[in-house]
């Protein structure tokens, strides 16, 4: 790939994210606006948003990567980042829109009636987007490095620089419109290519090869426990990430949040089909990347083409990569600036834009002091933290009358504590060292989790908030949908 036609790419998609999102600044006035868009976003609109910010990093190079070196193991990947939308259709999309909340500490503090709950959701949430934000840079640096040859640390740097000022500019209204040209270019990125390679391997009937070994950096194969807590982590933490959930806040109506659902397990479905084709074609023709697997998707069109198609191609998923790495990034920053600037700086337009860039600085530094883990692998443990900590209370908050403020904060702190705990440990042992138990831990700190929470709430029965027969009639009376002119 030559570096200057990347380097053209990345700039294209950079400068069309920035241009879009100064677009936003002319209709970003009021801080709901900044927050929800002023909840008016329709569902079609708002399902291409949220596929432009889900579709991360793990999802446009990790899981191709992951299929180069484990096969079918890994098809749980997208098989339960689609499937944890189905979830959320059905447990949490209509009633957490109901709530009325700018944010998820908005919706525990209504919920139980407590500033302590929100205190604690806060703290977790924040910890929750740091921690996903980190993979998106690495994955960014990995990408700079391979197609330009520039030092990994640009890479991160452009992503934060241009995510800044994108939600300083507009906020919520203006990520909206950014992501959802996000989504069709990552997908159009990823499915021309994979479309041309596959038709010039069947035009020269080139032949496969044997695939590699499966995790040839020396981890064991997934067994059924690391399968199954694989998929607990990724059906449960999609309904606890914070840049997804507030997505339901910018629908018009409970109906609309349902309707955005459908929409995105549709758009979700389409697009996982081409990272398991670049996995499977990897194992067929180039099983020389599995040592380079997150990079696979990038190199393959330079390796299967070659010369100027190639390189035109490889600098399109360059730039549906970069679209990865810039919309997930985005979401996150702005739902931990909601965070941020409620709890910390007060609220207001200009404190939301100051915590827009705490937001994305902090998880810089932690990217730049760190290496890049394999990024499929590394989500997937951002995913059992979050089912092990907001899951439970968005669940339980949800559909149970028991819940206490004791029981909530018990629950989070046990799952974070223990999910942390095996996630520190698991990066000190390495990957060839580690217990299955310890790798994939959320079939139990997940458990855990709930059960603490329900056992504590039981227990202080009688600090079950005044409020809770209003606030839950509130999430579940279905809303009258919105008069339409006619």
């Amino acid at each position: 790939m030559k570096p200057g036609i990347a380097l053209l790419a990345v700039a294209v998609v950079s400068l069309a994210t920035a241009a879009i999102g100064f677009y936003g600044l002319r209709v970003s006035r009021t801080t709901g606006d900044f927050y929800v868009a002023s909840r008016t976003v329709p569902p079609w609109w708002n399902a291409s948003a949220i596929g432009g910010e889900y579709l991360s990093a793990a999802s446009f190079l990790g899981v191709a990567g992951l299929i180069l070196l484990s096969g079918t193991d890994a098809l749980w990947f997208p098989v339960g980042y689609t499937a944890g939308y189905l979830m959320l259709l059905l447990f949490v999309a209509a009633p957490l829109r109901r709530s009325g909340a700018y944010t998820i500490p908005d919706f525990t503090e209504a919920r139980l009636d407590s500033v302590a709950v929100r205190k604690v959701t806060s703290v977790v949430v924040v910890l929750v987007g740091w921690l996903y934000i980190v993979p998106q840079l690495h994955g960014a640096a990995l990408t700079i490095r391979i197609s330009t040859g520039l030092p990994s640390w640009a890479g991160s740097v452009a992503v934060v620089v241009v995510v800044c000022l994108t939600v300083v500019s507009g906020g919520m209204r203006s990520i909206t419109f950014v992501q959802a040209f996000q989504y069709w270019l990552k997908l159009t990125a990823l499915a021309l290519p994979i479309l041309f390679i596959i038709f010039v391997l069947a035009g020269t009937n080139t032949p496969a090869v044997a695939a590699p070994d499966v995790n040839p950096g020396g981890a064991a194969p997934a067994g059924l426990y690391q399968n199954v807590s694989l998929l607990v982590a990724l059906l449960f933490g999609t309904l606890g990430l914070p840049h997804v959930l507030v997505r339901f806040y910018t629908n018009p109506d409970g109906q609309s949040a349902r309707r955005t659902t459908l929409i995105v397990l549709g758009l979700l479905s389409v697009f996982y089909l081409f990272p398991t084709a670049y996995g499977y074609v990897g194992r067929m023709f180039t099983p020389g990347l599995a040592g380079q697997a997150d990079a696979a998707v990038l190199l393959m069109p330079g390796t299967l083409v070659g010369g100027t198609a190639g390189d035109l191609l490889s600098a399109l998923v360059v730039a549906g990569a970069f679209a990865a790495f810039l919309s997930t990034t985005s979401g996150l920053v702005v739902s931990l600036a909601g965070v941020i600037n409620q709890d910390v700086l007060g609220g207001g337009v200009g404190g939301f834009r100051v915590a827009a860039v705490i937001s994305a600085v902090v998880p810089l530094g932690f990217a730049l002091m760190t290496d890049s883990l394999a990024l499929a692998g590394s989500v997937g443990l951002v995913f059992a933290f979050t089912a092990s900590t907001v899951c439970p209370v968005l669940l339980l908050g949800i559909w149970w009358r028991g819940l206490t403020d004791v029981g909530a904060i018990a629950g989070m702190v046990t799952g974070g504590l223990l999910c942390g705990g095996a996630m520190i440990a698991g990066a000190i042992a390495g990957a060839a060292n580690i217990p299955g138990w310890l790798a994939q831990p959320a079939a139990w700190t997940v458990p855990a989790a709930f059960a603490v929470m329900v056992l504590v709430s039981r227990a202080t029965a009688r600090r079950v908030p005044g409020t809770m027969a209003r606030v839950m009639t509130r999430l579940h009376t279905p809303e009258r949908p919105l008069a339409t002119e006619r």
